[in-house]
């Protein structure tokens, strides 16, 4: 029977700490276990619960090692036959790229919640408890009105991890979905849908390199007014294997930062492009231009051409 949830720690602003009950900007992140997080949630039925800490890092500390321990950690519990999801406490700063990267990798049968705070543990009015809650809430609901893959629950409402966006730097409802919208809403602990559950199969650990280290360098440059094309360069003498333009409007390239851009293909350097803008996907492909990134972000894009340079490197053998 499936009744266990894992509940497992990497740090972040839910897991912070400061001095007074009143700074919501400067404190530790990931100074608390997951035990103490759970502990701080009253009415919590525990009986199956159980907790894990990965790490304790600031999310804008993220790194690609991290990100491989951690799908590895997730893909061993849920082949656990017992365990019907699991919850991944996590910073704000980059919890569009952990989700958008478990997502593609793992595409799991159950429910892989993600959930963070905008607000420290130590604060007036935190945010995680209730956004902790209500993690386990949908992770216990494996196998039950469909709910599975990669999901990321804050402020009450579910967000698929391939629109996942933080889209306001301080607010507790700092995230949504895009044009995609939220997957479901709860609401006094009842699920109200709005579209399917994801449903995508992932490329597999097999794909992924031991050593993250020697992962593909896949880099972002922006678009934009008096742009300097040096960077490109740079970029390209460093070792970059790919990179994804944040362009203007509809993935528009400033004409000095194109032509950086030709210099870099030419060298063999994969170029996607993407838009700057919240909202809207890139549309179309004039004429020359450099691959589409949709609908992804630039930081699910970058993620998304690493994991496939990744899997051409990989060859049929590995990345089946």
């Amino acid at each position: 029977m499936q009744n266990k949830v894992v509940v497992l720690g990497t740090g972040g602003t839910i897991a912070g700490s400061a001095t007074s009950a009143q700074d919501g900007v400067g404190y530790v992140a990931g100074a608390l276990s997951v035990a103490e997080l759970l502990q701080a949630l009253p009415g919590l039925d525990a009986a199956g619960i159980e907790a894990e800490s990965l790490c304790r890092i600031d999310s804008k500390d993220m790194s690609h090692a991290v990100w491989r321990a951690l799908a590895q950690r997730v893909a061993a519990h849920l082949e656990r036959p017992e365990v019907a999801g699991m919850v991944v406490t996590h910073g704000t700063d980059t919890l569009e790229e952990t989700a958008y990267f478990l997502h593609r990798v793992l595409g799991p049968a159950k429910p892989v919640v993600l959930t963070a705070a905008m607000r420290p543990a130590s604060a007036l009015s935190a945010d995680g408890p209730q956004n902790l809650f209500d993690a386990i809430t949908i992770a216990r609901m494996g196998g039950v009105n469909g709910a599975r893959g990669v999901v990321a629950v804050l402020a009450g409402t579910v967000h698929g991890a391939a629109a996942l966006r933080k889209q306001n730097s301080y607010r507790v409802d700092a995230f949504d979905s895009g044009d995609a919208g939220p997957l479901a809403r709860l609401e006094e602990g009842r699920l109200r849908s709005f579209r399917p559950w994801p449903d995508e199969p992932g490329i597999g650990l097999a794909s992924i390199e031991p050593d993250a280290a020697g992962w593909p360098a896949v880099d972002v440059v922006a678009s934009h007014a008096g742009v300097r094309a040096a960077a490109v360069d740079g970029l390209v003498a460093a070792g970059a294997q790919g990179l994804v333009v944040a362009g203007t409007g509809n993935g528009t390239i400033h004409v000095a930062l194109e032509a950086a851009l030709r210099r870099a293909e030419a060298a063999g350097v994969t170029v996607w492009r993407s838009t700057r803008c919240a909202y809207g996907a890139v549309v179309g492909a004039p004429d020359g231009a450099f691959s589409a990134a949709g609908s992804l972000g630039p930081w699910q894009a970058r993620i998304e051409l690493m994991l496939r340079l990744l899997q051409k490197r990989a060859g049929p053998a590995r990345g089946a």
